[in-house]
Parts: C-alpha cells; structure tokens; sequence
C-alpha cells in the first residue's frame, strides 16, 4: 500500500513556480506550498501473500488497486 502526495500534481505546480521564477519573481517572495491532492494505491497480490484482507470500503476508496 502507498498514500503520498500526487506527483503528477506536484510537477505542475513545479512548473508554475519556475515560470514565476523565469518571469523575475524572486524565490524568496514565494509562499510555501504543501502538497493539496494525494494518490492511494493498494497491491491486493501483496496483501493476499501476507494474509491480509482488505475490507472493500477501502479498495473503492483507492485511486489504484493493483490485482
């Protein structure tokens, strides 16, 4: 099982701040931002090998279940 924050998300918003840099916006006078979107992943063959059951709320709760 995984739950960390969204990269796909993190890059954009990378992307965004090196733009303002780029533009002359000094780092410095950037705010600081902490991640708002999160992924969840569960590996169900791995839960089975360790005899852990998964309760189905959960999985449908998953951004991804790998089977």
């Amino acid at each position: 099982m995984s739950y960390g924050a969204d990269l796909s998300h993190l890059f954009r918003r990378s992307a965004v701040r090196a733009h303002k840099i780029l533009q002359g916006t000094k780092p410095a006078d950037l705010p600081v931002e902490q991640p708002t979107q999160f992924h969840l992943a569960i590996n169900l063959k791995t839960a089975k090998a360790l005899g852990l059951t998964i309760p189905e709320s959960f999985l449908l709760r998953a951004d991804e279940v790998i089977e």
